[in-house]
Order: C-alpha cells, then sequence, then structure tokens
C-alpha cells in the first residue's frame, strides 16, 4: 500500500490528462460530420474502447478530416 500511495503524485495527473484528451475527442467526433476514414460510430467505439490515449491518438491521425 505504500507503494501505491508513492505513485498517486504520477498516477493523478496522467489520468486526469487521459480523460481531458478524451472528452476532447468525443466532443471533436460528435460535432463534427466529416471523417477521413469511417464514420462517426466507428470512432465513438476506437476512442472509448482504446481510452488509455490510444484510440483518442488513432481518431487524431487517422479519422480527423483537415
Amino acid at each position: 500500500m505504500e507503494n501505491f500511495k508513492s505513485l498517486l503524485p504520477f498516477i493523478i495527473p496522467i489520468a486526469i490528462a487521459e480523460l481531458a484528451l478524451l472528452g476532447f475527442t468525443l466532443w471533436h467526433i460528435l460535432t463534427h460530420k466529416n471523417y477521413k476514414y469511417g464514420n462517426r460510430t466507428l470512432w465513438v467505439i476506437v476512442a472509448i474502447v482504446g481510452m488509455q490515449f490510444i484510440g483518442p491518438v488513432l481518431y487524431f491521425i487517422f479519422g480527423k478530416e483537415d
């Protein structure tokens, strides 16, 4: 338990950044209509399932239309 408490200063900012990125990604997906590949449903699923930074990053690389 002591090890976990010593890791909290590192875990909390990462969790906040992860949730903020997921929130921004979902907001972007739901407010835009055009995507490079796929559709809105696909990107919502990818963003939520790949929540650990991977899903949102994949969306901004492959899904977001310029």
